[in-house]
């Protein structure tokens, strides 16, 4: 299904909506010769699918701008799946309630939409498989790489060889004043705390 076909099948969506939208400003459940019990699930049926129809309009409207996005896809899809029985339980009560006539308009209205939705199915599906097929191939590709790799570093690599331990010895004159030099440098090298310090002798007169 090219974009153009996919925006066109989008735009069904909303006629229907439309459509439904019109048909429940219809309703008068005030009216309802019917329980309490009876009106106020009804109200309650009605309340989720006026939400329902607000989430199906807002993914259809982002899949609509992008048709190649599977997450606006499928979630357009899931809320027609959402939209569907909650409708169907409105149009049964207008045609107990209401009239007939207006019962039919629903369901006719609702055939429209699953009808959409089938349409749309193989499409979500393409979508849904596309990414899995690309994903499936650079792993495959990754694993290939990564074995050749493997094998090339065994053949030129080798048996690691030790190094030999180097021991360095460093060699040092005392000087008077306490302080130890290096007989090479000239640098001289701080004495260490455990070193003792040479007092100088007092001199006999």
């Amino acid at each position: 299904m090219e974009a153009a076909q996919v925006k066109d099948l989008t735009h069904k969506i909303w006629t229907v909506e439309y459509r439904i939208n019109d048909l429940l400003t219809q309703l008068h459940p005030e009216k309802w010769k019917a329980s309490k019990v009876t009106v106020s699930s009804f109200s309650q049926t009605l309340e989720n699918l006026h939400k329902t129809l607000e989430g199906l309009e807002g993914w259809r409207g982002q899949f609509e701008k992008r048709p190649d996005s599977v997450y606006f896809g499928f979630q357009t899809y899931s809320a027609i799946n959402a939209a569907l029985p909650r409708l169907d339980g409105v149009g049964r009560a207008a045609s107990q309630f209401e009239n007939t006539s207006l019962g039919a308009q629903y369901s006719q209205a609702g055939d429209q939409l699953f009808d959409l939705q089938q349409a749309l199915q193989p499409y979500i599906a393409y979508l849904l498989h596309n990414p899995d097929q690309v994903l499936s191939l650079v792993q495959s590709n990754l694993a290939g790489c990564q074995e050749a790799l493997g094998h090339a570093l065994r053949v030129q690599g080798g048996a690691a060889k030790p190094l030999k331990n180097t021991f360095v010895e460093f060699h040092a004159r005392r000087r008077r004043d306490g302080q130890a030099a290096s007989s090479g440098d000239g640098k001289t090298k701080p004495r260490s705390d455990n070193e003792k310090k040479v007092e100088p002798q007092p001199q006999a007169h």
